[in-house]
C-alpha cells in the first residue's frame, strides 16, 4: 500500500510540475534553435528491430537516455477488430549541434521513413506502424533550464508520463 501512495504522490508531483511549463505549439517553435528533446517512440510491427535501429541513429545526434519499452494496447481496437499491441518508449535526446525543431521534424520523419513506415492504410486494413516520433517536450537554445511541452501533444498519454517520470527530465 505504501508503495502504491508514493506512486500516486510522483504522478501528482509530475502533474503539477508539467502544468507549470510553458506549453508552445510545433507551429510556433518551428525556427527556434533546440538544444535537447524528449521524444515518445511507438511501433505495433517488429518493433524491438525499429526501437533498436531508431536507438542507434539518435545516439548519432547526440547523448541519448531510453526508458524501458511498455506494451500497451492499440486503443482504436474493439472486439470486431482485434488490432497489434504497440510498444512504446520514450527518449531523452541531448543533441550535440543544436538545430531548428523544423530540422529536427524532417530528421525524424526521415527515421520513420528508413523504417518503411507506411503513411497511407485503406480503411479496411489493420494499421501497422514501423516507427512513430513525437516530440514531448523541447529545450531552446536561450532557454536550455526549462522545458517547453509541445501543445500538439498535450495531455501526455500514460505511457508518456511513464516515460518522462523515468527519465526524471523534468525534476518534481
Amino acid at each position: 500500500m505504501h508503495k502504491d501512495i508514493d506512486q500516486a504522490s510522483l504522478d501528482l508531483a509530475l502533474q503539477l510540475t508539467l502544468a507549470k511549463l510553458k506549453r508552445q505549439s510545433s507551429e510556433q517553435l518551428q525556427m527556434q534553435t533546440v538544444t535537447a528533446v524528449l521524444l515518445a517512440l511507438g511501433s505495433n510491427h517488429d518493433s524491438e528491430q525499429h526501437l533498436m535501429t531508431v536507438g542507434k541513429n539518435l545516439a548519432e545526434l547526440g547523448d541519448i537516455k531510453l526508458s524501458s519499452a511498455l506494451q500497451n494496447p492499440d486503443f482504436t481496437a474493439s472486439l470486431q477488430q482485434a488490432k497489434p499491441d504497440y510498444i512504446n518508449q520514450c527518449v531523452y535526446l541531448i543533441l550535440s549541434l543544436p538545430m531548428s525543431l523544423y530540422k529536427l521534424q524532417q530528421l525524424f520523419k526521415q527515421l520513420e521513413d528508413d523504417c518503411n513506415r507506411c503513411r497511407q492504410h485503406p480503411a479496411s486494413a489493420i494499421r501497422q506502424v514501423t516507427m512513430d516520433i513525437d516530440i514531448l517536450l523541447v529545450q531552446i537554445e536561450n532557454d536550455a533550464d526549462d522545458w517547453i511541452v509541445v501543445l500538439d501533444r498535450y495531455p501526455f498519454k500514460a505511457h508518456e508520463r511513464a516515460g518522462i517520470e523515468e527519465l526524471a527530465v523534468v525534476s518534481l
